[in-house]
């Protein structure tokens, strides 16, 4: 049986190698032989992500047509990989990109940092804002004048408060996207609505094509749940989705559910445009595939004239193909545990039956509070709040980067919480090693990716503001130092930061 999952063209692969010609050599690098230069290129490709790892290469010959160069040439970069353990091959079946043995995804940096560590560690790890108070506390307060009904009953609503529903329902449909409450499932946050799509379309050994990169939560979920990940290289910058690679991968792979974030995608911050989804829905109907829309980031515009697009599933209008995942965390509060799917009436009924064997149903208080959010126009003044919030955090940590690490590059995006940085040819594992011992916690880009990928990334969240982004830079500078000389353990010192 083959071990690739997708395929990479001969000619889309000359066009991804075409692109690295830009990028200048450090001063006095000699330059490489041909084969060795296209070997460093393939490499480069597989660990930034932009060709997924499991992706079939083309053959020698192919490939030598389409760059020009000898079979010679292709040939001894293709056993270059193999030597270093970026290509793996077996006759009959081609040769498939790798990762290195001995390179584990790193294991810390999304995990949120316990309060009495926050004094001597600037915690970048987690993409999640303070709660925008006054409105949490006016909520909850709003929750428990509506709770005294609730108290006289059983308190398991599997499918989620009737209100709620009935409000979420409505939303959708003030955006033209005709909705009914027996389309909606109350869930707890996005990661218990995606655990339960998972379980329901994606049992153990299933294909689960993703972004590359993705939310590193959700991958792991996916993981755990026996998943097989089938990744699919975003377009370059933050222009979206490559839609030629999602035909070509949902043709080829079959696989059964798709998850993707349209509306400032995290980590990138990208952001898909009409035709983009439009193409992605039609091509998931194509191939059978359930095409799961997180739009958890949907309400974080961050610059005035930004013109939203549709929402995925209005480009499903008879709901055979879309299942849209909603929640409170990212726009309002991550300690706010409400999340929601919306999907046909069937699968909403399945989603249902199953979460008997799971987590029964979601606090009633927490759905009452945000039902109070959502009916009184709070909601939409709390949102406002944090839009403002993202805002300022965003400008300050961009400011900063680009003074303390001036060779690091990123596009700035407008909207979302996040910051998807290359780091100059540095580690993104060891800065994030290097950043715990100077004070500064940030998830490296292998934690994104499929197996390894994106190892020159770092993930930078907006989620401080003022001196602290100042600090954060210098701290991460530090960082760079530490890898750039070795690394040696007892570097630098965490310094204690007062706000």
């Amino acid at each position: 049986m083959a071990q690739w999952t997708s395929a990479v063209g001969a000619v889309q692969l000359a066009r991804l190698l075409a692109s690295q010609q830009d990028r200048p050599a450090g001063p006095g690098t000699r330059r490489p032989p041909a084969y060795r230069a296209l070997a460093d290129g393939v490499r480069l490709l597989v660990l930034e992500g932009r060709v997924p790892v499991a992706a079939r290469l083309p053959a020698e010959r192919e490939l030598a047509l389409a760059l020009t160069v000898s079979r010679t040439t292709v040939a001894a970069a293709y056993e270059a990989l193999r030597t270093e353990g970026f290509l793996e091959s077996r006759r009959g079946a081609g040769s498939w990109t790798a990762v290195p043995a001995g390179n584990p995804l790193p294991a810390r940096g999304l995990e949120p940092l316990p309060p009495e560590a926050l004094g001597s560690m600037i915690d970048l790890g987690c993409a999640a804002l303070p709660a925008p108070e006054p409105w949490l506390t006016r909520a909850v307060q709003g929750a428990l004048e509506e709770l005294p009904p609730y108290a006289h009953t059983h308190g398991d609503y599997p499918a989620g408060l009737p209100a709620l529903r009935a409000m979420i329902a409505e939303r959708y449909s003030a955006r033209g996207i005709p909705t009914m409450p027996e389309q909606i499932m109350v869930t707890t946050g996005a990661m218990g609505a995606i655990d339960a799509i998972c379980h329901l379309f994606g049992g153990r050994g299933e294909r689960i094509a993703v972004e590359s990169p993705s939310y590193a939560n959700i991958l792991q979920l996916m993981r755990e749940a026996g998943a097989r990940l089938v990744p699919v290289a975003m377009a370059e910058g933050l222009t979206g989705w490559d839609v030629d690679r999602w035909r070509q991968v949902l043709r080829e792979s079959a696989p059964r559910v798709a998850y993707v974030v349209a509306d400032f995608h995290n980590p990138t911050g990208a952001l898909a445009d009409d035709d983009q989804r439009r193409r992605l829905v039609d091509a998931a109907r194509s191939a059978g595939t359930v095409l799961v829309a997180d739009e958890t980031m949907s309400e974080l515009w961050l610059d005035d004239e930004v013109d939203m697009p549709r929402r995925v599933c209005a480009f499903d209008p008879a709901g055979s193909t879309v299942v849209t995942v909603g929640s409170a965390s990212k726009a309002f509060w991550a300690g706010l545990r409400i999340g929601w799917v919306r999907a046909a009436p069937d699968v909403i009924r399945s989603l249902v039956a199953a979460r008997a064997y799971a987590d029964l149903g979601t606090p009633v208080l927490e759905q009452l509070a945000v039902n109070w959010l959502f009916t009184t126009g709070g909601w939409e003044q709390a949102v406002g709040m944090r839009r403002a919030q993202a805002r300022e955090n965003r400008d300050a940590l961009v400011a900063a980067v680009r003074r303390e690490l001036p060779d690091w590059e990123f596009e700035v995006p407008r909207g979302g919480l996040t910051l998807w940085v290359r780091t100059g040819g540095l580690s993104g594992s060891r800065l994030a090693e290097a950043g715990e011992r100077v004070g500064v916690r940030v998830p490296s880009g292998p934690r994104f990716g499929v197996d390894g990928a994106f190892e020159g990334y770092v993930r930078l969240p907006f989620t401080v503001a003022g001196a602290v982004a100042e600090e954060a830079a210098v701290r991460l500078a530090a960082a760079a130092r530490l890898v750039r000389s070795g690394g040696a353990q007892g570097g630098e010192s965490p310094r204690t930061f007062v706000a």
